[in-house]
């Protein structure tokens, strides 16, 4: 007599360990593309953050990214011999196996249409993201927080003439 030993409901056959995407364990969240079973690729959050602070900071219009704290960080480690900046200052991302989506935090110039503004930023951050790591933007969210104005920060401030002597 023989017997046939069939795997557990919920073990997985050779067949199919081959084609299932393989994870880290590090501690940073990663996309994993496929490759068509010529193995895969793992896309780093951090690797998304970036591509969207480029292609923000690209569009003409955009002064800057960030809120006023994370300016403030930034303006202080760029004092610092040999620091750059943070290309992704103001930008927060939410990473899946396939999509992504996007949040931005920006300060325009003074006198730029907001609108066609958000909509060029939206476009290359899109096409960006999406020509290189192959994953789909679902939605990229921007948060206008404040307005550059040439020349308000160059102008030196009147010392404050004290009330008492």
């Amino acid at each position: 007599m023989t017997t046939t030993h069939s795997p557990p409901a919920n073990s997985s056959s050779a067949a199919d360990m081959k084609s299932a995407p393989v994870t880290t364990n590090s501690p940073e969240k990663a996309a994993t593309l496929q490759a068509n079973g010529q193995g895969t690729t793992t896309v780093a959050d951090t690797v998304v953050q970036k591509i969207a602070g480029l292609a923000t900071r690209e569009i003409s219009g955009v002064y800057d990214l960030g809120g006023t704290t994370s300016r403030a960080f930034g303006a202080m480690r760029e004092r610092i011999p040999g620091a750059t900046a943070s290309a992704s200052q103001g930008v927060a991302v939410e990473v899946g196996e396939t999509q992504a989506a996007v949040d931005l935090e920006i300060l325009v110039e003074y006198g730029v249409s907001i609108t066609d503004l958000a909509r060029a930023v939206r476009r290359n951050v899109i096409t960006a993201i999406e020509r290189m790591t192959g994953l789909e933007v679902v939605e990229v969210n921007i948060h206008v927080n404040d307005v550059h104005i040439p020349g308000a920060e160059d102008t030196p401030t009147a010392p404050e003439v004290s009330r008492v002597q």
